[in-house]
């Protein structure tokens, strides 16, 4: 496992479209259908990395808490199943089931939306505001698996309020780390 953080490009962005099969709907879902009223929360994850898992329950409340505010979040995988299995979009629709996901899981089979992204590890989270310009890009809280913080999105959770109220984005970014993305060779 390499330790790689997310990439840090300017803000201000906007999020590259992109329409990718939902593996638990079984259907294409594109960036246009699915972006919040008043914003969206991307967030490229997997199924088997140890900084994912050890996140996993709060995307889960992220998605619990913000399912009726005008907040759209997707996860989107796009890891190497030829090295990584276990990513899969059967094993991927395995974990959003037993999970609960209140968000689409996407898989991007192509890699094509994670370079469009710029995305780097896995869990990599960008915040797009109601116009789906780039209003963060970092870290979901301290929290990091053996470092005892309790996990609480307080990160990405400030951002999300900032938007719902209408508010300026004041919150310090700190990069996301987690495991690189395995790229196709």
């Amino acid at each position: 496992m390499a330790l790689t953080p997310t990439t840090q490009i300017e803000l201000g962005f906007r999020a590259p479209a992109f329409e990718l099969p939902n593996v638990v709907k079984g259907s294409l879902q594109s960036l246009e259908e699915l972006k919040g009223e008043k914003g969206t929360l991307v967030m490229f994850i997997c199924n088997h990395c140890p900084f994912v898992i050890h996140v996993l329950d709060e995307l889960v409340r992220l998605g619990q808490d913000y399912k009726e505010s005008g907040i759209e979040i997707i996860a989107i995988s796009s890891n190497n199943i030829v090295t990584h299995p276990q990513d899969s979009p059967d094993k991927m629709k395995e974990l959003a089931v037993e999970n609960g996901f209140e968000f689409p899981y996407l898989y991007d089979e192509s890699q094509a939306i994670a370079k469009a992204y710029d995305a780097a590890c896995t869990p990599d989270f960008s915040i797009f505001d109601a116009s789906l310009s780039c209003v963060y890009r970092g870290q979901l809280d301290d929290s990091r698996p053996g470092n005892d913080i309790p996990l609480s999105g307080k990160d990405i959770r400030e951002v999300l309020e900032c938007l719902l109220n209408n508010e300026p984005i004041t919150i310090d970014q700190k990069p996301s780390v987690g495991c690189n993305i395995k790229w196709k060779t």
